[in-house]
């Protein structure tokens, strides 16, 4: 009798731990067709004198034979932002409830989404997901999404337009590619900085700022078990390694299974040298058995391949040989 008990205790629990693993796996948005319409808003920065290169961005979608509206809202101004609070929350709320709406595109980032997130409500979205595209302040909108379970797009915004049609060739190829339903894989240049390893797990992350701002709130994401990607653009080092500690006193890396590093863009001079490279600052908080790719091409250069953040993604990383970065 006691043996039959304990066998069907451990089923249960065998049980349990599936079913929370199974649980864990995040629903992947419809991929686009022909036909489908996309909705271009502005949850952040103003647009200023910037209709000219949204308009190519909405040129480019329907290239693709996609249908795209704007945000009614858009182009308006109020001091920083496009829009009130209220206005940038309308349009995003009503491409969120519209069915027909199968992705939404931010035009830009800046500073803002945090100011619209607990405006919103998901629960239309929630039943009938669709993707969600942006990168840098739209990390807001990733780390929030991902707590209700969704995949979303870490990828080009519409003001990628305005860089040299050369340089965004794989920013546009891999967009495309992800919104389609294409397989995403990337080799990346090796770095003697790197830490080696194979991995796989769940990718989260984004722009480290927006990460250390959401510390304590509903949008703060866990990176236990996950493989976190971090970029920043503009900062001192010493702000960036106050972001970083901060996060790491947070438990951000304790149990990660690894880091890839994409652009460091614009870090500016202290009148005090910082004294070591962004490499070594970002090191010196990793666990040394955690691997860490550098120099993925993603965050604020032209070359800004997507990333599908809540996607298993493989990492086979090397010091002198080329790295692997692939999505299941």
């Amino acid at each position: 009798m006691e043996k039959r008990i304990f066998t069907l205790f451990f089923i249960l629990i065998i049980t349990s731990v599936y079913a929370q693993n199974e649980t864990m796996k995040l629903t992947t948005p419809p991929y686009l067709q022909k036909g489908d319409t996309i909705a271009i808003v502005a949850p952040a920065g103003i647009l200023k004198n910037r209709k000219h290169t949204i308009d190519k961005a909405k040129i480019l979608a329907e290239s693709w034979g996609l249908k795209v509206v704007y945000g009614k809202n858009m182009f308006n101004q109020n001091n920083h932002f496009s829009g009130t609070d209220d206005e940038r929350c309308q349009d995003f709320q009503d491409a969120l409830d519209d069915p027909n709406i199968k992705a939404i595109w931010s035009a830009r980032g800046g500073y803002g989404s945090v100011r619209i997130l607990d405006k919103l409500d998901f629960t239309k979205f929630k039943k009938h997901p669709k993707w969600i595209v942006g990168y840098s302040d739209v990390t807001a909108f990733h780390n929030h999404i991902h707590n209700l379970g969704v995949e979303t797009l870490h990828a080009m915004m519409g003001t990628s337009m305005e860089e040299k049609a050369e340089e965004i060739v794989q920013t546009i190829a891999t967009f495309k590619k992800a919104l389609f339903g294409e397989k995403l894989s990337y080799k990346v240049a090796a770095s003697n900085k790197n830490r080696v390893g194979r991995v796989s797990g769940e990718l989260v992350g984004g722009n480290i700022a927006i990460l250390a701002s959401m510390l304590g709130s509903d949008s703060q994401i866990s990176a236990d078990g996950k493989v976190l990607f971090i970029e920043e653009i503009g900062e001192y080092k010493y702000s960036i390694d106050r972001m970083l500690q901060s996060l790491k006193r947070a438990g951000y890396f304790t149990k990660v299974k690894a880091i890839i590093v994409g652009d460091m863009t614009k870090i500016k001079r202290n009148t005090t040298p910082w004294g070591s490279s962004i490499e070594q600052l970002i090191l010196e908080v990793i666990p040394k058995d955690i691997p860490v790719l550098f120099n993925f091409p993603a965050g604020h250069e032209p070359d800004n391949r997507a990333l599908i953040m809540g996607r298993e993604v493989k990492l086979s990383i090397s010091k002198n040989k080329q790295c692997l970065v692939e999505f299941n």
